[in-house]
């Protein structure tokens, strides 16, 4: 019957079904493509953390420290990100 083929030869992967992607439809430039894969890694990990929360493995207080912590990594690689784009001089 139908439903998932979860098979390692399989086109749709466990990784894929797990950590779904989506396409960049904004203006397209490298740092803006990495950015947006920063964000969308961030935001799964964030759905993750929420749901070990919500299922009683994770304090409230851990959940809240790891997302804090995740948050300060995507601001620092979106702060490199923009200095490498920036004209020197500029800060």
């Amino acid at each position: 019957m139908g439903g998932f083929d979860m098979s390692e030869n399989s086109a749709f992967s466990k990784d894929e079904f797990l950590y779904p992607r989506s396409r960049y439809y904004g203006n397209f430039t490298p740092t803006n493509l990495v950015l947006n894969a920063n964000l969308q890694e961030f935001s799964s990990q964030i759905a993750i953390l929420c749901a070990l929360e919500t299922g009683g493995k994770l304090s409230g207080d851990e959940a809240y420290k790891q997302i804090k912590r995740k948050f300060k990594q995507l601001k620092q690689s979106r702060k490199s990100l923009k200095a490498g784009n920036q004209p020197p001089g500029v800060e």
